[in-house]
Order: structure tokens, then sequence, then C-alpha cells
């Protein structure tokens, strides 16, 4: 194992480890930026994609659709757990209302991540290097973010949609 895919592997465990925490614990929600970071991460993931030189192959898009799919159904799952509740005290924003979806979300990330790879070792072996890139990571994070903000936009107290400043 080089010292380069070792400190690749720490770097990703620990990615896990702190999106797995930050699932099981509340965090403060604004309902203006529900949509922000799909957007943002579906922008810089086509960009690069479409910077990328790969060629692609039937192979990469059946792949990609793959895991289109399985980031959309735990992003659809990962908004149904999610839970909210308001709290007394603002926080340095102000904001009152908290939202986390528990350790089962933590479980959908790590599932996620784990077909992700599996899917990126699979299409590696057989040619399709399209997944690869950083450019596909950040597609399917955009994907799954945007099927969570899709039901949690739906689920979220009307109350705290009416915060919301245009």
């Amino acid at each position: 194992m080089t010292v380069q895919l070792l400190a690749n592997t720490l770097v990703g465990l620990a990615l896990v480890v702190f999106l797995a925490v930050r699932q099981a614990s509340w965090q403060s929600v604004d309902p203006t930026r529900v949509w922000r970071g799909p957007l943002v991460l579906g922008g810089v993931g086509i960009v690069l994609l479409a910077r990328s030189a790969a060629v692609v192959t039937t192979l990469d898009v059946v792949l990609l659709a793959v895991e289109a799919i399985v980031a959309v159904g735990l992003g659809l799952a990962m908004g149904s757990l999610t839970r909210f509740r308001t709290t007394a005290e603002p926080d340095r924003r102000g904001r009152t209302l908290q939202a986390r979806t528990g350790w089962a979300g933590a479980g959908c990330w790590i599932a996620l991540i784990a077909v992700r790879v599996v899917l990126d070792v699979v299409g590696g072996h057989l040619g399709a290097h399209l997944l690869t890139s950083t450019g596909a990571v950040l597609l399917t994070l955009a994907v799954n973010r945007a099927a969570r903000a899709l039901v949690v936009d739906q689920r979220m107290p009307r109350a705290a949609r009416g915060m919301m400043v245009p």
C-alpha cells in the first residue's frame, strides 16, 4: 500500500465518521439553504465532468445511472428519516429549527459510499473510468442531496418555511 493510498483511505474514513456524526447530531436548519448544496455540487460536478478527457462508454452511462438510482433512493430515505425540533435558544444566526436523520441516516451515508466504492472498483475492472472522476462523485452527492432536499422541503414545519428570505 502506497503512502498516497493510505492517506486517501484515512481521509475517506475520517470523512465518513464526520458525516455520520453530523447525521446523528442535531444541526440548525436554514430553510434558504436546503437546495443550495445540491445545486452547487451539481453545477461543479457537471463542469468537472465536461472538462474530463474521459471517453464516455455505454458501460459508463449504465453504471452512472445505477449510481444515480441508488443515490436518489437513499436521499429519499434520508429525507424521510429527518426529524425536526425547535429550540428555545436560537443559534448565533437566530435559527431555532434543528434537524437530524439519526444513526439510520448515518447508515444511509455509509451505504451510499459503499455502493460508490463497489461500482468504482467494478467499473474500473470493466473499463468504465468515468465513475472515478471527481465530477461523477460530485454529481452523485448532488443527486443524493437533492432527493433529500425534496423530501425535507416538503416535510419542514410551515413556520420554518415562512422564515425564508427572498
